[in-house]
């Protein structure tokens, strides 16, 4: 937990992560904010997310991210801004730039949609490359605006590529028992994370002075795997030996360019993360980053061996 409580606003919160990061703040204890699209109280899932978010105290504003007056009005209350929309509305994150600066409060720190790889130190091809320039993007917005920053770098969510030994096209929700498909050689390395751990990581970062301007890297060294590292930890658990098959990285890019949307995507990030290791080749150095499970010891995170257990 930071040392104060600090309020902050998430745009975006019905999401993936969002509800990670929305039901993380509370628990932390800051006052939490959560921007809702009033369209969103017609969908009987998100209405039940935003009860959610209701029941652990969450301050509900409504609004819109083309709503300028919206967005300003709702960062007036709030310390920190933390969007977590997703890949439609990246480009549409220049106009939370422009409230924060437009609504007269210094706020200490702005976290733009990341929480993925790391934009600007990426060998990702296709529609990957095409997601990540947008990220990039929005980051050379913000530090031209002078807005205060941290990138939240946390890799792979578990819940789309550890339940799925890394086939996250496959949409699995448990690892499979008979058969896999690897890609290139397997032993690119990739960095898997618990998504309530990111949150933790997260809701560390949000005010620490040493992450200011910086991205923060969620690297914790027993989640530094690859692909053939985790079906040997996963084939050692359930006694079983899974049926492998091979897909080179040749076959790996033909096939992406032939796929439907979003299948296009996941497959390009397969490349970049378990062929390529787009998250593991770089160094981080001083001058951009910081290492979260470093800069925070006494976060317990769940390591990749143990998430897998509540499977077997």
């Amino acid at each position: 937990m930071a040392t104060e409580q600090i309020k902050i606003l998430v745009i975006g919160g019905t999401g993936y992560i969002g509800k990670f990061i929305v039901e993380g703040s509370a628990k932390s204890g800051h006052q939490t904010f959560a921007l809702v699209r009033e369209s969103s109280l017609s969908d009987p899932v998100k209405v039940k997310i935003v009860q959610n978010f209701k029941d652990l105290g969450v301050t509900i504003l409504y609004g819109d991210l083309s709503d300028k007056e919206s967005l300003v009005k709702a960062i007036q209350h709030v310390d920190v801004v933390i969007s977590t929309v997703g890949l439609s509305q990246f480009m549409n994150q220049i106009n939370i730039i422009s409230a924060i600066k437009e609504s007269g409060k210094h706020i200490k720190r702005f976290l733009p949609s990341e929480f993925g790889n790391d934009v600007d130190r990426t060998v990702a091809i296709g529609p990957a490359k095409s997601e990540f320039a947008m990220k990039a993007e929005i980051r050379r917005v913000v530090e031209a605006e002078g807005v205060p920053y941290t990138y939240v770098i946390n890799n792979c969510f578990n819940g789309y590529f550890l339940a799925t030994l890394a086939q996250c096209e496959t949409r699995l929700t448990s690892p499979p028992r008979d058969k896999v498909t690897i890609y290139g050689d397997g032993n690119a390395k990739a960095i898997l994370n618990k998504e309530e751990d990111i949150v933790a990581y997260t809701m560390r970062a949000v005010d620490d002075p040493r992450t200011l301007n910086k991205s923060i890297y969620i690297n914790p060294p027993k989640n530094i795997v690859s692909q053939n590292d985790v079906v040997a930890l996963w084939e050692s658990k359930i006694g079983t030996t899974l049926e492998k098959t091979y897909v080179s990285e040749e076959e790996l890019l033909k096939k992406i360019p032939e796929s439907p949307h979003p299948l296009d995507l996941l497959l390009a990030l397969n490349h970049a993360i378990f062929v390529k290791g787009d998250q593991t080749w770089f160094t981080i150095e001083p001058s951009f980053g910081v290492e979260a499970s470093q800069l925070y010891p006494d976060v317990k995170y769940t390591s990749v061996d143990e998430y897998l257990n509540q499977f077997v």
